[in-house]
């Protein structure tokens, strides 16, 4: 698919910069239909741009926010996405949706998850990963095949299994936002532009995608 790439000094201005992104997105959305969804991939880059939106004037209490993908770990574990998302949101309080990972029906629970979507998502922010993975999809992972749900568990990455949102979830979004920093993501941010789908990333698919990227990762 098509990709627009901009570029920044840094991940400070990446951040700053994504934020205000992501606050236009959110009051069209709300004026088109009176509330904004978003979709946020775990990892450092994001919390640093929450960071930033949480010092802007965001519809918050129109504002759904979905989880892309989830370790299956304990409620509060520093692991777990959910922990790093609440502590970047502060005060702030959307309605957000975290994906049900403490279940022990963990088949059920991506089922639950699954209805809960949207039949569009207006923004899916996602990461891209040394390995060429983004969100839970990784590698010879079998989540990478899914189709016919939105929602999957995925085998054991990086000592922990994981729940995550599938290509066809993905392909709910009526944006994505890239968010790629570091000089280790040359590589795979290079094959992404190029639509290399030899790598996870590279087989997304949605309405529309922007990758904001520091100088480091070009």
């Amino acid at each position: 698919m098509h990709h627009d790439l901009q570029t920044f000094a840094d991940s400070d201005s990446l951040a700053e910069s994504a934020a205000q992104f992501i606050l236009d997105r959110a009051h069209l959305a709300v004026t088109g239909t009176g509330r904004f969804t978003m979709a946020l991939s775990g990892g450092d880059t994001p919390w640093k741009m929450l960071a930033q939106l949480v010092l802007l004037d965001m519809p918050w209490e129109k504002t759904w926010i979905y989880q892309v993908d989830e370790r299956i770990a304990p409620r509060g574990d520093k692991m777990r996405n959910l922990t790093h998302l609440e502590r970047a949101l502060g005060n702030v309080r959307p309605c957000v949706r975290a994906m049900p990972v403490d279940d022990l029906d963990l088949a059920k629970a991506t089922r639950d998850y699954a209805r809960e979507l949207p039949e569009q998502i207006d923004l899916i922010h996602l990461g891209l990963g040394r390995d060429g993975h983004t969100a839970s999809l990784v590698p010879d992972d079998p989540a990478l095949e899914v189709t016919d749900s939105l929602i999957a568990i995925t085998g054991v990455y990086q000592n922990l299994r994981r729940m995550t949102f599938t290509f066809p979830a993905i392909a709910r979004a009526d944006q994505i936002l890239w968010l790629v920093t570091g000089s280790d993501k040359r590589s795979p941010l290079s094959m992404l532009v190029n639509g290399d789908t030899s790598i996870p990333a590279g087989r997304v698919e949605a309405a529309r995608s922007l990758i904001m990227a520091d100088h480091a990762a070009i």
